[in-house]
């Protein structure tokens, strides 16, 4: 028998500064199914994560919400605890990026770099925001992608080719903080000389590490050349200092994947059988892998291997790299509904519906998952209680009955146990190599073999027949046997399932080697239903949920500083509805606005002057110029709004239930610009 295996894994770290959503939770959950496979095979796997507690954004969000930064990171790391927690995503630690192991260690790997001669340090010219007296962080500027052109990208990568760039590289650049267009000032910055390692890096992407469509990706940024990577932020900056330069803080992205090693190291100091440098220093014997998406291969596959190698630390043994999620075959939309939180999820559905589903549907490719919520609902009916629970529900009510629960002694199908054992192998390599998908197909296919099985001798016939007990129990028996076969192929996706099948089953947590054996002469606890069919309208529900969570975070403060009410259900005063000035207003001009998905820029005529009004109207009115010459109503006194595109004086008057269908409001005949309505 082969020695355990020492495996160490990660999934990337989400943000402290939002709450999980069903596309993280593709990530979390196929990590935690894959550690959870490992385990079962009895070999030392410990899973790692933490919360990314750094950068400008939590700064930011700290200030508006009148908080420090650490009790924002606090409250965050609870709601993502319990929301793993209530997934099932069973984590030997989650710790923060914002600890002192990972400070230490971020400063240690730093001096190494730099007195090993990889950092280098220069002036650069750097975006600041006028209005708020800082440098923008990357993430904090939007504009063109100087590679592909498209509109409303970070200042740092494009979401839509990958390319990575400088931000002063980006065109139409803007605050995303305060809508300012930002100046260039001068700033010492210290650079990470990644293409010292562009010789190592070809090799190592090539070596079996990662995916070939990754791979190949990788081969079009290492063909072009690799550049200096800038891993340092002016204050204000929410991180770490880099030691010996006051002032000056580590990039986000810099101390993030070191966080994998620091809550690692947060947990050797209290599980004595773990020694950090046995899986961390370059000669290890131990096996390391990260789960990721798509959008961050870069940082993973080529920075982060540098860093380790520049600082004497030994590289990932595998990426394992996945797609995003879609919901009904379109991104996720959160009016349509399926911008679902995962706290949504579980407010409605259970979480190993969606567990199944999701690997129902994983690869090891790293194509998109789409979650299309019909086919959720029939596919888990289906194959979960449809095939798997059915074969005990079907069967342990005549075991009970007929022999006061005992299982019989005997197979009663050596050919079908024989198929059942000899698929393992298969599922176990499915497993392993992060096919869940086929694997699922392949349980899902025994599944069906014994319901066939079953269905053929019929022991609900045989029963009601003279002298057919003992082939009643027989066949019942195996059946309980198949189902037990079942469901430890499936424990690493279903772990309650299985729990509450050991529970009726008499028996001690199941391994994966005790697919080798039978049940005989074993007695059954009282059988219960195991899993209930999903109603449709609990997933209605759900999205329902979805988009009244939007309509709550699309509550503005009104200028009382209480929140406003939805304006279907709360009454005002007459005199507060006379306050509003009512105008017609003739459209001289009618704009696309650059960078925005929804935005008109409408100039306005109101009669004595012109006003400039944004219109979320853009998908009405494709054409703009139509508008130009037509007549509408607005609101001439509402307070001017800063946008990050400009200022907004007024507000257009609309109807309608949204997308293409919404309808400008217009006076009747006659009317001029400037008329008061009343």
């Amino acid at each position: 028998m082969s020695e355990p295996r020492q495996i160490l894994v990660t999934s990337a770290l989400p943000y402290a500064n939002g709450s999980i959503h069903l596309g993280h939770m593709l990530e979390y959950i196929q990590t935690d199914m894959w550690v959870r496979y490992q385990k079962h095979r009895g070999n030392q796997c410990v899973y790692v994560c933490a919360d990314d507690a750094h950068g400008s954004a939590i700064m930011l969000r700290a200030e508006k919400e009148g908080i420090t930064a650490q009790q924002l990171i606090d409250a965050v790391q609870i709601e993502h605890s319990t929301d793993f927690a209530d997934f099932l995503v069973e984590f030997d630690n989650f710790h923060s990026t914002h600890s002192e192991e990972n400070r230490e260690l971020s400063s240690q790997i730093y001096l190494k770099l730099r007195d090993a001669g990889h950092i280098a340090t220069r002036s650069i010219t750097q975006y600041f925001d006028p209005q708020k007296q800082m440098f923008l962080a990357d993430r904090f500027i939007k504009g063109t992608c100087p590679k592909c052109a498209a509109e409303d990208q970070y200042g740092d990568n494009c979401e839509k080719c990958g390319a990575t760039y400088a931000p002063t590289e980006l065109k139409n650049p803007k605050s995303a903080i305060s809508g300012a267009t930002p100046v260039l000032k001068d700033s010492q910055h210290f650079f990470f000389k990644l293409p010292d390692f562009q010789a190592m890096l070809q090799d190592w992407t090539r070596s079996g590490t990662l995916q070939d469509a990754v791979a190949n990706k990788l081969a079009e940024w290492l063909d072009a050349g690799l550049q200096e990577w800038d891993i340092s932020r002016d204050a204000p900056y929410f991180g770490f200092e880099i030691p010996d330069e006051p002032g000056k803080y580590f990039y986000v992205w810099l101390d993030a994947p070191i966080g994998y090693m620091a809550s690692f190291k947060n947990l050797c100091a209290r599980r004595p059988e773990l020694d950090f440098d046995a899986y961390w220093a370059r000669n290890s014997k131990a096996e390391l892998y990260h789960f990721i998406g798509k959008d961050i291969v870069n940082f993973h596959a080529l920075f982060w291997p540098a860093m380790l190698e520049g600082a004497g630390y030994r590289k990932p043994t595998g990426i394992n790299v996945h797609g995003y999620l879609t919901v009904n075959g379109q991104k996720m939309s959160k009016s349509r509904g399926t911008f679902i939180k995962a706290r949504t999820y579980l407010d409605h559905l259970s979480p190993e519906y969606l567990r199944y589903y999701y690997a129902a549907k994983l690869s090891r490719g790293v194509d998109d998952l789409d979650l299309n919520l019909e086919d959720f609902v029939q596919k888990v009916n289906s194959d979960l209680v449809g095939k798997v629970v059915n074969i005990a529900s079907r069967c342990a009510g005549f075991i009970h009955k007929g022999n006061a629960g005992v299982m019989v002694e005997g197979n009663a199908a050596p050919e079908l146990t024989d198929a059942f054992l000899a698929a393992a192998p298969g599922i176990a390599d499915a497993y392993e190599t992060r096919d869940f998908a086929r694997a699922m197909r392949e349980i899902m296919g025994l599944a069906d073999r014994a319901n066939a099985w079953i269905a053929d001798k019929a022991p609900w016939a045989l029963a009601k027949q003279e002298g057919k007990q003992d082939e009643v129990q027989a066949v019942c028996a195996l059946g309980i046997n198949l189902f037990r076969q079942l469901v430890i192929f499936l424990k690493p996706v279903l772990p309650v399932l299985a729990s509450d099948a050991e529970a009726f089953l008499n028996v001690a947590p199941l391994t994966w080697d005790d697919h080798k054996t039978l049940l005989n002469n074993h007695t059954l606890n009282p059988f219960q239903a195991l899993m209930t069919r999903i109603d449709p309208a609990k997933v209605q529900a759900m999205t329902d949920a979805s988009k009244e969570d939007l309509a709550a975070s699309q509550t503005a403060p009104a200028g009382n500083g209480e929140l406003l009410k939805d304006p279907l259900s709360a009454e005002i005063e007459f005199d507060t509805f006379a306050a509003v000035d009512l105008r017609v207003a003739l459209i001289l001009k009618a704009e696309a606005v650059e960078g925005a998905d929804k935005l008109l820029r409408l100039t306005l005529d109101i009669g004595d002057e012109q006003r400039n009004v944004f219109s979320g109207i853009k998908s009405a009115y494709p054409n703009p110029a139509e508008l130009e010459g037509r007549l509408t109503m607005m609101i001439a006194n509402l307070k001017p709004r800063k946008m990050r595109f400009g200022i907004s004086e007024g507000m257009v008057m609309a109807a309608g239930p949204g997308g293409e269908e919404i309808y400008l409001l217009s006076p009747d005949s006659g009317a001029k610009p400037g008329q008061r309505i009343k």
